[in-house]
């Protein structure tokens, strides 16, 4: 069957009824901690939970609704990223038409994954928007730091739209006797995604003593890594019914997963350490900015979707 059917697996619908049951019980004991000892600490739970709870209706419009608004509502994403990113880069006032022109490119890259025009939507950002950025930025005719913008800007574009698109293009993928659709797809992404730097986090406060990049995220250890990856893998073999891979094939993509979303996580935290910022912005109470939740799956969803095509 063609992914792009639009239709609600019950294997979904049971996942999403635990999650809000979840988020429901998290959300009562999390309050109830707060009204009885008022701190920091039981506060910013409180607004993790709530920016959860939309973050968790953010998905189910993608997985649930028919795919022309999971489209819309990924791009808007992508504008989100790209502005906070853009906002921290100290871009140069010459800088803002090239600016404009790399907005633009949001609706068409996102256009052209959703029609699945695969040639295209490959070569459009790195090759067409390169080009075109670079051009728009000569013929401003200020070459002061020009050497910086050129790469910077396309760089950002590559990392908050091309590399998030990629979602959009699991409502195109065509697999035979798949019956839970594109939703067990993105939901699968984003489960293993989110866990992943759950799981890191925990074995890394568990276990872990050495540090893999002190320079770059001092929390972040072997252990943590390692352990992380290894439940990662179990985790996806456990969930692999919401995907058409067999046990091997689901094993080896939560290890790959794992792997990758730790270095997307790390890209984020180097460029947030050589700006000197904690968080790339305010938009999610309890979260920071949105590069702060997409860190991640910008690297997993690209390598997600060319997993799957090829193990299918």
């Amino acid at each position: 069957m063609s992914i792009q059917d639009y239709h609600i697996a019950k294997e979904l619908v049971y996942i999403l009824i635990g999650v809000f049951s979840v988020l429901t019980i998290c959300s009562i004991a999390f309050s109830l901690m707060h009204k009885r000892n008022p701190s920091d600490s039981n506060k910013e739970l409180v607004l993790r939970t709530r920016s959860w709870w939309f973050i968790a209706l953010g998905l189910c419009l993608v997985i649930l609704a028919p795919p022309i608004f999971g489209t819309i509502l990924i791009a808007y994403i992508s504008f989100v990223a790209l502005r906070e990113m853009f906002s921290i880069s100290g871009m140069r006032e010459s800088d803002r038409v090239a600016m404009f022109v790399a907005y633009f490119a949001i609706p068409i890259q996102y256009y052209l994954a959703y029609k699945m025009y695969f040639t295209q939507f490959l070569a459009f950002i790195p090759l067409g928007m390169f080009m075109l950025i670079s051009f728009v930025l000569v013929m401003g005719g200020n070459t002061a730091k020009i050497g910086r913008s050129m790469p910077l800007i396309p760089t950002l574009l590559m990392l908050t739209t091309y590399m998030l698109s990629h979602i959009v293009l699991l409502f195109n993928v065509e697999v035979s006797d798949f019956e839970v659709g594109a939703g067990g797809l993105i939901f699968y992404l984003v489960a293993i995604t989110s866990f992943n730097d759950v799981f890191q986090f925990v074995w890394g406060k568990a276990l872990g003593k050495r540090k893999i990049l002190p320079t770059v995220s001092p929390n972040k250890t072997w252990a943590g890594f390692v352990g992380g990856v290894l439940t990662t893998a179990v985790f996806s073999y456990c969930i692999r019914f919401l995907t058409p891979l067999a046990d091997w094939e689901a094993l080896v993509t939560g290890l790959i997963l794992g792997v990758m979303g730790f270095f997307g996580d790390s890209l984020v935290s180097a460029v947030k350490r050589d700006l000197q910022l904690k968080d790339t912005d305010d938009l999610i109470p309890g979260h920071g900015g949105a590069m702060d939740r997409l860190d991640s799956i910008l690297i997993t969803a690209p390598v997600f979707f060319h997993l799957l095509t090829f193990f299918t």
